[in-house]
């Protein structure tokens, strides 16, 4: 499916154009005026406007991305590798075609009326849908940026994803400190390096236990699987508030069996009720990675990083930051200090709002683009194959692969065992909107912030969770902001609502959302600075300067 936009969109634009190119003063006439009987405040107004205009010229004159799917909703019948949880199904898992079809048509007008005339299934309500028609006032619009399409259904890029997949869901339990030792994770990097199109880490053409489940941006594979900004205390208010969390009770798998996996595909809530272990514990297992990212407002993990980075505590707040970056103005000074620029509420607020911008890009490509099926739905479609109840055309090697052995030796089925008892939530997967957000969120903070800088008193979680020991390698600010990305990516892929490729997109789609951000509000600020800078989860540098205005 192509890019689209609103019929009166152009138009429209044209009128802003002419408007702005009406009302808006030169450089010169602004001048003139600032040396008028007119005043000061005059100048400071149509400077305000010349900022905002210059911003949104800016933005409109850089191409628009064309987006498109991979073909499977229109080259697969009955719409098999498309997402349609929370419609109705028939009782082979089947999605009612005249009810995914007002689904489409509610996504090409984006009427409100054809939104609410969508024939759902019951229960639960599809994820908001409308959010990809929205609007937004900084950066580029939503609309226009690039997303490569998903790997294919029948790809076998698609089937190491879900290899990969089956082996989360069988080392949920395993704790990250014990990786390099473990039978499960020497056996997962066994299966994955025999896989023709993995996409994940690898050393010499081999996936190696050490990088299991992780990515290999700049920072991820060193040190601990879980980044520090996860285990270390965070300051807050007038306390300090240690990471240990809520963990679900270890072996405990939803979705396995068809009954349970079909009565989800419609929409209905899940009959089955979470457990929990007696204490809550740091975060040591993909099982309670899972967890802390199922409730979560999508930038907690990056909040509670600047809040750690910030360190204003009681016992710190009169102490100099060494953590800011050498380009923030105030680092260094010997006068002033930054607060609503260059400050804590300036960091933190431009968190939520780049998170904001980050979602509705996402859910332009997940809604109006791409519409991939979860990783549950594809497990359903695993197992129809395997026990011969129906013929979906994956790739070979997944059907082969130890992980989806063991995985029904396990279970008695092929269904890909989901750690949340509702599984998925429903809105499409690609990509990952946690991962979106992370990309955002992490190229925000290390353009604030020193990603050379190394952290102290690193720790590492005990294998049972209950204490943190120290961990005496070399870890800077910017690796564990990596990390941190990755351990949010992850989180959701162990769970067993996404895949790879949704983080990977999701990540370079919200960095690209983050330049944007920035390159329209490094104008609005005063001080003498150089500018933005920062590397990409890939290591490429960027630098965003202002532009007179």
């Amino acid at each position: 499916m192509t890019n689209m936009f609103p019929s009166g969109r152009r138009s429209f634009l044209k009128s802003i154009a002419a408007l702005t190119g009406s009302l808006a003063p030169s450089r010169a006439e602004v001048a003139r005026a600032s040396a008028s009987a007119v005043g000061p405040m005059f100048a400071r107004r149509h400077t305000a406007l010349e900022i905002r205009r210059q911003a949104a010229e800016f933005q409109a004159r850089q191409p628009a991305a064309t987006s498109f799917g991979n073909g499977d909703e229109t080259n697969l019948p009955g719409y098999v590798a498309s997402f349609t949880k929370g419609l109705p199904h028939d009782q082979a898992g089947n999605v009612d075609s005249t009810a995914y079809q007002s689904l489409l048509k509610a996504l090409h007008t984006g009427a409100h009326g054809d939104f609410e005339k969508i024939r759902r299934g019951s229960g639960m309500k599809l994820l908001d849908p409308q959010a990809a028609f929205a609007y937004d006032l900084v950066g580029q619009d939503s609309n226009c940026f690039h997303c490569a399409p998903a790997p294919a259904f029948s790809s076998a890029e698609a089937a190491a994803e879900m290899v990969e997949l089956y082996w989360h869901s069988l080392a949920r339990d395993v704790p990250f400190s014990q990786y390099e030792t473990s039978p499960v994770i020497r056996n997962a990097a066994e299966d994955l390096s025999r896989l023709s199109d993995f996409r994940g880490p690898k050393n010499a053409g081999m996936v190696p236990a050490s990088h299991v489940f992780r990515c290999d941006a700049p920072g991820c594979l060193p040190g601990p699987y879980i980044s520090q900004f996860l285990w270390k205390r965070i300051p807050l208010n007038s306390t300090w508030i240690e990471q240990k969390y809520r963990a679900p009770s270890p072996g405990i798998d939803y979705l396995t069996s068809m009954p349970e996996w079909l009565i989800l595909q419609s929409g209905l809530p899940p009959f089955r009720n979470p457990s929990f272990e007696a204490a809550p514990k740091y975060l040591s297992s993909g099982r309670a990675l899972a967890e802390w990212v199922h409730y979560d407002f999508l930038y907690q993990a990056f909040h509670n990083a600047a809040l750690i980075l910030l360190n204003q505590a009681p016992e710190t707040i009169l102490d100099t930051n060494s953590c800011w970056s050498p380009s923030n103005p105030y680092k260094n000074s010997k006068v002033q200090t930054g607060f609503a620029t260059f400050g804590a509420p300036h960091v933190c607020a431009w968190l939520g709002q780049v998170t904001t911008s980050a979602l509705q890009a996402s859910w332009y490509q997940k809604w109006r683009v791409h519409r991939r099926l979860r990783p549950e739905e594809f497990g359903g479609r695993v197992h129809q194959t395997m026990t011969k109840a129906a013929t979906y055309k994956f790739a070979d090697e997944l059907s082969r692969s130890e992980g989806l052995a063991r995985t029904f030796a396990a279970h008695g089925a092929y269904l890909l065992p989901q750690s949340y008892p509702e599984g998925c939530p429903l809105h499409p997967a690609y990509p990952a909107g946690h991962a979106t957000v992370a990309g955002a969120c992490s190229a925000l903070l290390k353009a604030f912030f020193d990603e050379t800088a190394l952290l102290t008193n690193c720790v590492a979680a005990s294998a049972d969770g209950h204490t943190l020991e120290p961990y005496n390698g070399a870890l800077t600010i910017g690796g564990e902001l990596n990390k941190l990305a990755a351990n949010i990516c992850m989180g959701r892929n162990f769970a067993g609502i996404h895949y790879r490729s949704d983080a990977t997109a999701g990540l370079r789609l919200g960095e690209e959302v983050a330049v944007a951000m920035l390159q329209d509000l490094v104008n609005t600020l005063t001080e003498d600075f150089p500018g933005f800078s920062f590397a990409r989860l890939d290591g490429t540098p960027v630098f965003i300067a202002r532009r007179g205005v």
